[in-house]
């Protein structure tokens, strides 16, 4: 089922599946498709599985101004408020991860349990900040800007494993609209130092070892900086979800259970 809300001038639209506590997959740059189409099916027999589209996702309608991590966190505490499903265990996703930092920071009523995947609290890593700028460079060259985004996207091991017909796809998939251009220009002002001591809620943060967008420095970082947290890293690349699913749905199920 599709939803629909209005937040400070943003329509966001979220996806409800399944039945039971809610589990929200929130989405990295791009719509929340690109990362959860084939993996949020694996959690509808026990949970309720919440996919917002925020802003600068596809299908979220908004004015084009830039994005700001407060904005999305008050569109993803409204998705949950609309829910009715608080608190939630909540999951996000490279930018996604940052966005539900916040709001476990901010709103703490409304987060029961937080996994933070191949996240960042700040862009001073040089590596970091760099592979952003190119990524938005490549905006003009649609074809460069896709070949980056799968470059980046998965270890080399799992590139290699592609047939050449499926590594030509993902190769020309992920192409540059306004509102991922949007997202990445906010990837590269992200600053959640001051706010990640304030999360009160068990948290797992997850890195990926071989992550050639957020190098996974990143996230043992975020673990240092959140009190109590716990800390695990799969041998995969950025999108560890279509590297080792397996691996992935046990240690949410794990963790949420």
């Amino acid at each position: 089922m599709t939803h629909h809300l209005t937040v400070s001038g943003t329509r966001v639209a979220y996806r409800t599946l399944g039945d039971g506590p809610a589990l929200v997959l929130l989405h990295g740059t791009g719509p929340g498709s690109v990362t959860w189409d084939g993996v949020a099916g694996h959690f509808t027999d026990r949970n309720t599985v919440i996919l917002p589209d925020l802003g600068g996702s596809d299908l979220a309608e908004d004015d084009g101004a830039p994005l700001t991590v407060e904005g999305l966190t008050r569109q993803l505490a409204a998705v949950i408020e609309h829910s009715g499903k608080a608190p939630v265990d909540l999951l996000g996703f490279s930018l996604g991860a940052v966005v539900a930092l916040s709001l476990a920071a901010t709103r703490p009523e409304l987060v029961r349990r937080l996994i933070p995947i191949s996240g960042w609290a700040h862009t001073e890593d040089a590596y970091l900040r760099t592979a952003l700028q190119i990524w938005l460079s490549l905006a003009g060259t649609p074809d460069a800007f896709a070949r980056f985004s799968m470059l980046t996207a998965f270890s080399r091991r799992h590139l290699n494993s592609l047939s050449p017909e499926d590594l030509e796809s993902r190769a020309t998939y992920f192409q540059p609209h306004p509102g991922r251009l949007r997202q990445i220009d906010l990837g590269r002002r992200v600053d959640l130092r001051h706010l990640l001591p304030r999360i009160q809620a068990p948290t797992l943060v997850v890195g990926a070892a071989h992550d050639g967008l957020i190098p996974v420095e990143n996230s043992r970082e975020l673990h240092a900086a959140i009190p109590g947290s716990s800390y695990l890293e799969l041998d995969t690349g950025h999108v560890s979800s279509a590297e080792r699913l397996d691996d992935f749905v046990k240690l949410v199920r794990d963790f949420t259970t």
